[in-house]
């Protein structure tokens, strides 16, 4: 061999071939390491990484019983689905889906939890009159149709897609975005709807062009003895002249957003909320009168608790040019939008 021959010039190549394989096991292996570890050392945010695409959210299916778990932005895509037509604008869309990662994302971090396990171990519900409405990509698609469906999943994609990972938040916190179909003009104060404090990023704010929507307007016929006995299974205590009912109820106050606070029904007060509960009106937003000698009507504007964005309001704004961001600025007072990985 040729280093046997030169031994002091072989110990020379021999240190050189180990320093050269000392320095690619540095490149190749020790720095990415480092690189690798330096990153994981600071705190995630998010289960399973700081980015959306990360996370995963469980999901109760109410009307099935059961837990699913599934990637976040799919689960967003399925509630603009199911809380808002897919037939508004693209902006309006998007705002929608900004809402509704806040409010799945406030629930996985535990910022925002229910009383009770209504969840039964799960992150968030299907119901919506407890959290979000959500629709699976197939149920979705059947029904919008043949013609419509792939367009409308398409365009639905885009809006998460484009808004991927934005949150709202108010001074550094995720906030509650909640939200409605529409205000019947003018949005509510969070406490004047529930009870607690006052949220600063939910006030009354005016919400322009709901005029002309479908459900902006809506009464309900009742006879004055079916109106009288429904009273009596809340409220056993109450006594109303049936001859001259309209005499017997009084609207005693109105929230901001010109919902009805309190009422007088003959000797009892009644929360507009409760009334509307009661009685499964569009909203607290209701006048009473006369219709025949034995009936009344009950008509209701808006849809909705009130409280937040008014879906119908964010589609105006979408459509007179507004953009998602100031969409959600409008409706949320004072907030940011940020990135979930900041």
């Amino acid at each position: 061999m040729v280093y046997g021959l030169y031994p002091e010039k072989s110990g020379v190549y021999v240190k050189k071939a180990m320093m050269f394989l000392l320095m690619m096991v540095i490149i190749i292996v020790v720095i990415p390491l480092l690189i690798v570890r330096s990153c994981s050392s600071e705190k995630s945010i998010v289960p399973g990484g700081n980015s959306a695409s990360g996370m995963n959210i469980k999901m109760y299916l109410h009307t099935d019983e059961k837990v699913v778990e599934m990637p976040m932005e799919e689960y967003i895509m399925g509630v603009v689905a199911a809380e808002m037509p897919a037939s508004f604008e693209s902006e309006a869309l998007k705002a929608q889906a900004v809402a509704a990662r806040t409010y799945a994302y406030g629930r996985l971090e535990k910022i925002y939890t229910p009383k009770n396990d209504t969840h039964h171990g799960a992150n968030i519900c299907t119901d919506p009159g407890h959290c979000q409405a959500w629709i699976s990509k197939e149920n979705a698609m059947k029904k919008w149709g043949i013609f419509n469906a792939s367009k409308n999943w398409s365009k639905i994609s885009k809006a998460v897609n484009e808004t991927k990972e934005l949150i709202i938040v108010y001074e550094d916190r995720v906030v509650n975005p909640v939200f409605h179909s529409n205000s019947g003009g003018r949005t509510e104060n969070s406490e004047d709807v529930w009870e607690g404090g006052a949220v600063p990023y939910l006030r009354s704010v005016e919400s322009s062009g709901e005029g002309l929507t479908p459900e902006f307007e809506t009464t309900v016929n009742m006879k004055i003895k079916e109106f009288t006995a429904k009273l009596k299974t809340e409220y056993p205590q109450v006594k109303l002249n049936e001859k001259d009912v309209l005499k017997d109820i009084k609207i005693l106050d109105k929230t901001e957003g010109g919902r009805v606070k309190s009422i007088k029904v003959g000797n009892v007060t009644i929360k507009g909320t409760d009334f509307r509960s009661l009685f499964s009106l569009k909203s607290a937003n209701f006048k009473i009168e006369k219709h025949e000698k034995d009936s009344i009507i009950i008509t209701t504007y808006g849809n909705g608790h009130g409280v937040g964005m008014s879906q119908w309001g964010a589609n105006y704004m979408a459509k007179s040019g507004g953009n998602y961001e100031e969409i959600l600025k409008y409706y949320y007072k004072d907030v940011e939008i940020s990135k979930i990985s900041n």
